[in-house]
């Protein structure tokens, strides 16, 4: 309570209750402390590569594909729209990244095509994901939408649960002027999301 507990008071009561207590020393990675603070911090500031290296793994979250207002189509760039369950799950700051997106509910497998280019192993395929307000698009800039282009990948999926490795960060979301300038840019996403995926 208050941060009044700490290693020398579980040490106490153990020997009082009978039961041991190991301190494990805090990690350091290239000297710097990591901590839970430091790795919501890095996420939320879109600063993917730091919190994947203090985490020792890519860092993810799963969503549920819902119905969307299908301009991603429109421009050639389909997108799955997620709506998380889990509302204690943090979602890294907006901006566009390059992801991993897996498939994980049992029984459903996707298929994979040949000389795709996706690269997918099993049920995971390659993709770019937009988290933000959308503003070349929308007037509503307080609802934030997080969107997933798979690449070379049209099939419905909707109400599928999708997890989503976050890999890199690309750029901030931006204002485009019109929908022309908004596809030009996008292509030049999916060509960086595949370099640096391949890597």
């Amino acid at each position: 309570k208050d941060r009044q507990g700490d290693y020398h008071l579980l040490e106490n009561y153990g020997k009082k209750l009978g039961f041991t207590v190991k301190e494990i020393p805090e990690h350091l990675l290239h000297k710097v402390i990591v901590s839970s603070t430091r790795i919501r911090e890095a996420l939320i500031a879109g600063d993917v590569s730091t919190a994947n290296e203090y985490l020792g793994y890519d860092y993810f979250f799963e969503g549920i594909v819902v119905d969307g207002d299908k301009l991603g189509r429109q421009l050639g760039y389909p997108t799955a729209n997620l709506k998380i369950e889990d509302h204690e799950k943090l979602i890294p700051g907006n901006g566009i990244y390059a992801v991993v997106i897996e498939f994980p509910v049992s029984g459903f497998q996707l298929p994979v095509s040949a000389g795709n280019r996706q690269q997918a192993t099993g049920n995971k395929y390659q993709g770019m994901m937009s988290i933000g307000v959308r503003p070349t698009i929308t007037a509503d800039a307080t609802k934030r939408v997080i969107e997933v282009n798979i690449f070379d990948f049209n099939k419905d999926i909707y109400d599928q649960k999708l997890r989503v490795y976050v890999k890199h960060y690309m750029r901030p979301e931006v204002k485009f002027n019109g929908l022309d300038e908004l596809k030009l840019q996008l292509s030049k996403d999916k060509q960086e999301a595949l370099s640096l995926l391949e890597q």
